[in-house]
């Protein structure tokens, strides 16, 4: 081979290795860059810190209609707050402009029961600051606790897993539970004999019904859909959805309660169920959990507490538990089957005829109760 050639394959490596060399300083260069950036990101200053909320404490509990004392300390620093908004349960409360930096939130706006938001937001020049803070209003009174006195008992069908009642125009009706055991019922009252029965797609676990005009809603346990159906023919008329788990159902007025098996009663809008409040019921020590069956009942919302035989009397307008009703020897534990689910669940009302009917899931006993102290 002739020295020409050789010095051709020396020059082209060495072209080869100073472009390799470039293209790697110049990639740990973009590299480096990248980094850069990336610290700088990481690097940003952190949230402006004009205040921080002295009072109240988180989860402070209150009384309905008590008065929250908001008291707030502005920090220290080169911008100076010029306004503070204050917010409860997402309403606006209050406006402050100049210390001290406290502000009464009125009994007016303790009204309802719950765990509610407190939010405070701070403005200056040209930086802003939220705080959220929450708080727990309950009860103002001791819930007093009635018992019973049984006026009439029927017979039940000792197999229906009772997750729904309502008394309507000498007729009950009863909702059961269960995967491929579920059913919209209307039940002869004296013999207790199922008349007319509707049986649920296998799939589904049926839960609470009511009446609302002349149709009545029944949802579903875990499956997110309930149905509406011609209270005289029982066919189907329309489907109805919602976004957490169906259990009791009641008409109050001219919307639908619906529980979920936590302490939150959800109210709808019937015709295109959609969601138009919701409650959050607490007793003077407690958030009252577990709330099934509903009914109501001379402006009270009555519930089943599920895994007892208890049940809560509810005011609707605040979520204070007025009372509770205890049931707990109507059907001795002794009497029934031995499993956790045989607990009470159903109560049904005659407006007219002023007569309260409980009764329990496989109970073979369906009871006319009248309260007592």
């Amino acid at each position: 081979m002739s020295n020409n050639y050789f010095r051709f394959i020396l020059l082209t490596t060495f072209l080869i290795q100073i472009t390799w060399f470039i293209s790697c300083s110049d990639s740990a260069s973009r590299s480096k860059k990248g980094t850069n950036v990336e610290s700088a990101a990481e690097a940003v200053s952190p949230s402006p810190v004009l205040m921080k909320m002295i009072s109240p404490e988180q989860d402070a509990g209150y009384k309905l209609k008590q008065p929250v004392k908001v008291v707030i300390a502005e920090e220290k620093g080169d911008k100076p707050i010029d306004s503070l908004r204050i917010y409860f349960d997402g309403k606006p409360a209050g406006l402050l402009r100049s210390a001290p930096l406290e502000y009464i939130i009125p009994a007016a706006m303790t009204g309802m029961t719950g765990r509610k938001p407190i939010r405070v937001v701070a403005y200056s020049k040209d930086l802003t600051q939220t705080i959220t803070r929450f708080v727990i209003v309950y009860s103002d009174i001791v819930p007093d606790v009635y018992h019973f006195r049984i006026m009439h008992t029927y017979p039940h069908d000792p197999e229906a897993f009772t997750q729904g009642l309502f008394y309507d125009e000498g007729k009950l009706y009863e909702g059961t539970g269960q995967e491929a055991g579920s059913s919209l019922r209307e039940v002869d009252l004296e013999t207790g004999k199922v008349l007319r029965q509707h049986n649920l797609e296998s799939s589904l676990f049926g839960e609470g019904i009511t009446l609302y005009k002349n149709m009545i809603y029944q949802v579903t346990w875990t499956n997110k859909v309930g149905f509406v159906y011609d209270r005289v023919t029982f066919d189907v008329i329309n489907r109805i959805y919602y976004q957490t788990q169906g259990w009791g159902l009641a008409t109050v007025d001219d919307r639908i309660a619906m529980s979920d098996g936590t302490n939150v009663i959800y109210f709808f809008e019937p015709a295109m169920f959609t969601v138009s409040s919701r409650l959050e019921v607490y007793d003077d020590e407690k958030q009252v959990d577990q709330l099934n069956e509903l009914e109501f009942i001379n402006g009270e919302l009555w519930a089943n507490v599920w895994q007892t035989d208890r049940i809560a009397r509810i005011d609707p307008a605040s979520g204070r538990v007025n009372s509770y009703v205890d049931l707990s020897s109507l059907w001795p534990e002794a009497q029934r089957k031995g499993t956790n689910a045989d607990v009470l669940n159903g109560i049904a009302y005659d407006a007219p005829g002023k007569r309260i009917f409980v009764t329990g899931k496989r109970w073979p006993k369906l009871y006319e109760i009248e309260i007592t102290k």
